[in-house]
């Protein structure tokens, strides 16, 4: 007797499921976790602008001009900074070519569309482009010469949650910026070849204050909070979460804010 076909059900919007060995992921934890509760594509292709500020607003409840900021200018064709001699002329170059400023952290390849809509998108993994916004030194994944940035370490995930100074009940402010302040002393002589400057620092800082700002009160995270989204990359809703009301939405300023009270907490000069 024949056995009869397999058929894989259809996750809904919102369900929770691991990627596949033939889905993509990207360093983004964020962007990770919403495409596998399927609010981006789940096989983390063809993604669009709109599905990622959508996803960011409605979901994760940021708002709009944040998320707009975050995500317009990774889907602009990828173009190198040029090597320019003085700070003069690389004023001078983005003065006379300002759109070169947002092509820095393009992350398209050429002509790159979705194949259906015809509308740019990129694929999760493409977050990984050198010389963009991804940086060397994450909490979380390894520094590009090491090997793989992409894919989330048990151990690093592990030195995170750890790093709870009250008995692993929250992860803190002055917390995050001390491991963030370990995680730099320990690479520069781990990997002298780390690229991590001023910009990348500020990128570095601006992500756990999204962290704290989207998943705690600005202050402070709970542990089973940051668990489920670092380690599974999943919306911790089974753990309590719910996202921001309409009238709170995590805005510029607030982000602003805790970003440089991070950076003063990390206290270094990069």
């Amino acid at each position: 007797m024949a056995t009869p076909p397999q058929f894989t059900p259809t996750l809904t919007k919102g369900t929770y499921a691991a990627p596949t060995p033939n889905d993509v992921r990207g360093p983004c934890p964020m962007l990770n976790t919403l495409a596998n509760h399927g609010h981006l594509p789940r096989d983390g292709r063809n993604v669009k602008g709109s599905d990622i500020t959508n996803a960011l607003h409605d979901i994760v409840g940021v708002s709009t001009f944040v998320n707009t900021v975050f995500t317009h200018p990774i889907f602009f064709t990828h173009k190198p900074t040029p090597q320019l001699n003085s700070l003069c002329s690389t004023v001078w170059h983005y003065l006379r070519h300002p759109s070169a400023l947002l092509s820095r952290f393009g992350m398209r390849r050429p002509h790159q569309v979705d194949p259906t809509t015809k509308k740019r998108c990129l694929n999760l993994d493409q977050l990984a482009l050198s010389g963009a916004i991804e940086h060397d030194i994450s909490l979380t994944r390894r520094d590009r010469a090491q090997g793989d940035c992409c894919t989330p370490q048990p151990d690093l995930i592990a030195t995170l949650l750890a790093s709870s100074s009250d008995g692993g009940q929250t992860l803190t402010a002055v917390d995050l910026a001390r491991l963030r302040k370990q995680r730099i002393e320990h690479q520069k002589e781990a990997n002298p070849r780390a690229e991590y400057g001023a910009m990348q620092h500020s990128f570095a800082c601006m992500e756990i204050a999204l962290f704290l700002g989207v998943f705690g009160d600005g202050k402070k995270v709970r542990c089973d909070f940051a668990r489920a989204f670092f380690e599974e990359e999943r919306l911790p809703i089974r753990e309590g979460w719910a996202r921001r009301q309409w009238w709170r939405r995590l805005g510029i300023a607030e982000l602003g804010i805790t970003a440089r009270r991070v950076r003063r907490l990390v206290g270094l000069k990069v």
